[in-house]
């Protein structure tokens, strides 16, 4: 089978969504063969078994199967794999063309400002301000057990703790700067490829804000800037490898 499982699972489910009606083995064939997935009629009934054995689908009689509950979650999961893996090549590219050095200097930048922003927060955060981070970083875990892209929520907590710290001078410089292409989802992706840990950096941070501790949020901040230029140096440090083994190998 040339293509996938989640990929053919993906569109099963996806079609059986859009249906208007309960969904049979023989309408799931034909559906697949117009997007290039030539599977028997056999093959189908077999995922499709498969399918209400796990949950996601339900069989009404000979009618056919429609979507349970459970089974539109794992649509929506199946979706965001699809966009971060058509995304994939296009932030490697980006990348490339961002370069290292200036994603770094981003970064300074970003650490400059967010050190002193994470400061104000745990002076002036609000319980409602509290409240709302812990809510994203609770989606968060979510995501990040389910596999799914953080950037967002990245974002979402990033603008948060600068609302709460009460100054519109390092809120502006920290919007102009985030304003900056697709950086989110760029050190997003270089976490993932160098095993980075961003979500236990935004619950330390977090954590000292709650507690009002203004030295120990700033600290956190920092560590959490520079673990993100670290991942930058040693992304760039395993592609100059990779490129210079590969260099070798063709000599």
């Amino acid at each position: 089978m040339s293509h996938k499982k989640d990929d053919i699972i993906y569109s099963i489910l996806k079609m059986i969504a859009e249906s208007t009606g309960p969904v049979g083995s023989g309408y799931v064939r034909e559906n697949l063969k117009l997007k290039g997935i030539e599977l028997s009629e056999a093959t189908c009934g077999r995922i499709l078994r498969q399918l209400d054995t796990e949950g996601y689908t339900e069989k009404l009689g000979f009618k056919g199967r429609i979507l349970t509950t459970f089974g539109m979650q794992k649509l929506k999961e199946l979706e965001n794999e699809q966009k971060i893996n058509a995304y994939s090549n296009e932030l490697k590219k980006v990348i490339k063309a961002t370069g290292r050095q200036e994603l770094l200097d981003i970064l300074v930048a970003r650490k400059a400002i967010e050190s002193q922003i994470a400061k104000l927060a745990a002076k002036n955060a609000t319980l409602k301000e509290l409240k709302e981070m812990k809510e994203v970083l609770e989606i968060q875990q979510r995501h990040v057990e389910e596999g799914v892209s953080i950037a967002e929520e990245d974002v979402k907590f990033h603008k948060l703790v600068a609302q709460a710290a009460r100054n519109r001078v390092l809120d502006a410089a920290l919007d102009l700067i985030r304003q900056y292409g697709q950086l989110s989802p760029i050190l997003e992706y270089i976490r993932l490829q160098v095993k980075g840990k961003m979500l236990y950096d935004h619950n330390k941070i977090y954590e000292a804000i709650e507690k009002r501790d203004e030295k120990a949020a700033e600290a956190a901040m920092i560590e959490h800037i520079e673990n993100l230029m670290h991942d930058v140096e040693k992304y760039w440090d395993i592609i100059y490898s990779g490129q210079e083994n590969s260099k070798g190998e063709n000599n």
